[in-house]
């Protein structure tokens, strides 16, 4: 995957999170376990997505002569 594609994925994923903490924060208490549940997904795959990220930028490890 790009690493454009990568930076795309994290800026959805980004603003789901604003919006299920936004429904989180207005939602019934039956239904906010729900929503929580949801948003501890999507951060953990913002989480993931960052780091894939942060690792693509980095320029690769400098072979060593034996």
């Amino acid at each position: 995957m790009s690493i454009r594609m990568l930076a795309q994925e994290l800026y959805r994923l980004e603003k789901e999170v604003e919006k299920l903490e936004e429904q989180y924060r207005s939602a019934p208490f039956q239904e906010g376990e729900v929503i929580k549940e949801r948003l501890r997904r999507v951060k953990a795959e913002r989480t993931r997505m960052r780091r894939a990220l942060d690792g693509a930028k980095e320029p690769p490890p400098l072979r060593q002569p034996r």
